[in-house]
């Protein structure tokens, strides 16, 4: 995990990055038009990064707001079905833009939708997990925006730096940067207080700092200061840093690699330590029994593989919590299971070449993963 020095971290440090971009660095406030030099300055960021090693994943408001503008609908305001509509006239442009922006770098775009029921449900979690794991190894840049045309209220995130901290979790991202229109979080609003100071970095997100956060949002953005300390819970919890910076320079993120202000969140915990931590405190759903050599090949660091289990007890769905036991009993730890208890049944003791054969339909090879497992 790349650490903090002199301030600010290092971009080309991370292992895998999210970038929150808003609404009101992408589109203009006066025409509703797409500001295709700022994009164009973000793909070369994103360029450099990935070049650096960097695996990058990117959360673009911006759908809404040009969809409103080719529909003449107000700016303000807009009932559910209105947003949902410019919402589908807009995305269509967002991601067209975001592919034609990439593409003189050779970066391959992909589109992704979700909505807060993606990182609700466990299994439909799973499944986004799986798809923006394949993408990254895939070498894609993935864009991910809430699915504004199918929302409501009762299932939507309502902020994209919220959906960001939850992807950066749930990809196991290392750093996560909201590009936003305030250069990082002060001790009060300083359009209203002169004497407001901004915090270089904050460990700890403690009621005093809750207490300081305002609830303005601006422009076409949403999200005010309470919903980017909620990223930053969400993203730090999962051993994620977050940096809140001003996004409109032209190379947003080549100015925060230089130095520019901002304020970081600090994680005390790397991703996958924390992941590792929030499975070990979950209630296991069932069992499952190794035999001697299943124990050992997990102790070496190997995934759970179907022959390795000897029996399957509980009724779980997949993606719920196990406890996995050995030959006497002992509980070694939790993990995650890709299946079902009914298709653990079927393929306990078999190959992983046989799933297939066994259930009807492709499987994955292991029934936990050692990355969805706390030994």
């Amino acid at each position: 995990m790349a650490s903090l020095t002199t301030g600010h971290r290092s971009l080309s440090a991370a292992r895998r990055l999210v970038v929150k971009i808003g609404s009101a660095l992408l589109v203009d406030r006066t025409t509703g038009a797409l500001r295709s030099d700022w994009l164009d300055g973000l793909a070369q960021d994103v360029a450099w990064l990935k070049g650096a090693g960097v695996q990058v994943v990117l959360v673009s408001s911006g759908s809404i707001a040009l969809g409103r503008e080719v529909l003449h609908l107000p700016a303000t305001d807009l009932a559910l079905e209105q947003s949902q509509a410019a919402a589908a006239v807009g995305q269509i442009r967002l991601a067209r833009a975001y592919e034609e922006a990439m593409a003189p770098h050779g970066i391959t775009t992909a589109q992704v939708l979700v909505t807060l029921e993606d990182s609700r449900d466990r299994r439909r979690y799973l499944n986004s997990r799986a798809t923006l794991e394949q993408l990254i190894t895939l070498g894609a840049l993935p864009i991910v925006n809430e699915n504004d045309t199918v929302a409501t209220d009762e299932i939507r995130f309502g902020d994209n730096d919220r959906l960001a901290a939850q992807i950066a979790a749930t990809i196991g991202a290392d750093m996560l940067v909201l590009l936003s229109d305030v250069d990082g979080f002060y001790s009060a609003n300083p359009g209203d207080d002169p004497g407001a100071t901004r915090y270089d970095i904050i460990e700890t997100i403690t009621p005093e700092i809750e207490a300081q956060a305002g609830d303005a949002g601006s422009g076409l953005s949403k999200g005010g200061m309470k919903t980017k300390l909620m990223a930053a819970k969400t993203a730090t919890a999962a051993g994620c840093a977050m940096a809140i910076c001003h996004g409109a320079a032209l190379r947003p993120l080549s100015a925060l690699q230089d130095g520019a202000n901002a304020t970081w969140f600090t994680a005390t915990l790397d991703p996958q330590a924390a992941r590792k931590r929030w499975i070990a405190a979950m209630k296991p759903r069932g069992t499952v029994t190794l035999d001697a050599g299943a124990v050992r090949a997990l102790t070496r660091g190997n995934s759970l593989l179907p022959a390795g289990i000897h029996a399957v007890s509980g009724t779980f769905g997949r993606g719920d919590p196990v406890a996995i036991t050995g030959p006497d009993g002992h509980q070694l730890g939790l993990g995650l299971s890709r299946y079902t208890a009914d298709e653990a049944q079927k393929i306990k003791g078999h190959q992983s070449a046989e799933i297939e054969a066994l259930l009807g339909y492709p499987g994955r090879a292991a029934l936990i993963h050692r990355d969805d497992m706390a030994l």
